[in-house]
């Protein structure tokens, strides 16, 4: 016998088979499977849409749900900072690694802050992380070090 789902889990199961994953926005979260809050699923919308208010809306009222999800502080994080706002952004990132140190996605949009400010070393420690953390194909450590590259080619006193 097969127990009755929740209308709203089918309906965040369908939101997450249709839209397969937010182009250019990686939460880390390595299990396409996993049920997640409907805020969280109409946040990652938002993301691909660029409505980053609406995300923060969202993910916030997410994270009111459930405050030791690091997945959600880590798109909250990159919320934030993709609307300009690197404090908050700096808050969730470090509240998603305390969360889970491993959480490759944290690793990586904290290393593009961190260069955002003009800490080349403190991305750079990042990247090492990553490096620790990724034994085969990584595409966290490969953005991260592609922002690097970039950031250096723009500062050419930086290598």
């Amino acid at each position: 016998m097969i127990p009755a789902v929740r209308p709203w889990c089918a309906a965040i199961l369908l939101v997450l088979a249709a839209a397969g994953g937010a182009a250019g926005v990686d939460d880390g979260d390595d299990d396409p499977n996993a049920v997640r809050d409907p805020s969280y699923v109409a946040a990652r919308q938002a993301l691909r849409g660029r409505q980053y208010a609406d995300a923060i809306r969202l993910l916030s009222d997410a994270l009111a749900r459930d405050p030791r999800d690091a997945d959600t502080h880590n798109l909250l994080g990159f919320a934030y900072r993709k609307s300009g706002d690197l404090d908050r952004a700096f808050h969730h990132y470090h509240e998603a690694l305390r969360l889970q140190p491993d959480h490759r996605g944290a690793h990586e949009y904290i290393g593009e802050a961190y260069l955002m400010r003009g800490d080349l070393a403190r991305a750079e420690e990042h990247l090492r992380t990553l490096n620790g953390l990724c034994r085969t194909r990584c595409d966290e450590r490969d953005d991260l070090q592609t922002a690097i590259e970039q950031y250096k080619a723009r500062a050419p006193g930086m290598r």
